[in-house]
């Protein structure tokens, strides 16, 4: 058995940002930035795309990368990635956005390298510590709360912990009306759209019924945390530019420039 897999799931309809995926970052695709981050990954023995878009297999192709097509009826991005896992033979599989051009291949290593060492523990994903106020209040920016052994407690796409005391003036251009948003003095901490899976627990996840915190923050982690699983969050000091929206895809093109 092969060791790990990266699988970029990728579909051309996205409310936020259409085509997204074949939007241009620096005059390349995003979903061939992110291809080319995760083929450096020391870890990972194959990389491929999954999409049920014939537009995006032809792009993937074209720079040399391997295109799987899948069924066009899935629910999730996980659900892609599970069909092409059920084709292969290896143990960890990495769930690699396709939204995250910045994605750093050690990020990458580091899942790979915790769930070979834990195979008792079905899932695992990173986190990056909060620096920024409005991160903390833009709900495309996950944020996550952890354990005292680091395992997840709780996504959400609010701001999260509560800080109960706010800091004058830090969010904001009034200093005598302080942001409502503003950073805990404890880490607040991002999450990262890279996710690890035993190969067992990704062909179950599927199978599993959606649930109610699922639904309500539209997160799909949250279906293993409410159905009893754990899930491995790990600190990396890499931060990325997950792109959701136009403004994004300009963030994301200034960090690339700044890397």
């Amino acid at each position: 058995m092969n060791q790990a897999i990266g699988i970029i799931p990728a579909r051309y309809g996205s409310t936020r940002l259409p085509a997204k995926a074949l939007a241009t970052l620096n005059g390349i695709p995003l979903i061939q930035h992110v291809y080319q981050q995760a083929r450096k990954a020391a870890q990972l023995t194959d990389v491929v795309v999954a999409t049920d878009d014939e537009r995006i297999a032809r792009v993937v192709e074209g720079f040399g990368g391997r295109a799987i097509m899948t069924d066009a009826h899935h629910r999730s991005g996980t659900d892609r990635v599970a069909e092409v896992a059920r084709q292969r033979d290896e143990q960890v599989i990495l769930n690699i956005q396709g939204d995250e051009p910045l994605i750093h291949p050690d990020q990458i290593d580091q899942v790979v390298k915790f769930l070979l060492d834990h195979r008792a523990v079905p899932m695992a994903t990173v986190m990056t510590r909060l620096t920024r106020c409005d991160d903390a209040a833009n709900p495309n920016v996950v944020k996550v709360v952890v354990d005292q052994d680091g395992y997840a407690l709780y996504f959400s796409r609010s701001p999260i912990p509560f800080t109960g005391s706010r800091v004058k003036g830090q969010g904001s251009r009034d200093e005598q009306t302080p942001s409502p948003f503003t950073l805990h003095p404890s880490p607040s901490y991002k999450h990262i759209g890279l996710y690890g899976y035993q190969r067992e627990f990704l062909l179950r996840f599927p199978h599993l019924a959606p649930t109610p915190l699922e639904q309500a923050e539209q997160l799909e982690q949250l279906r293993a945390l409410e159905h009893g699983y754990q899930i491995r969050v790990l600190e990396t000091a890499h931060d990325t530019v997950g792109v959701d929206t136009a403004d994004d895809l300009k963030r994301a093109e200034q960090a690339l420039v700044q890397r």
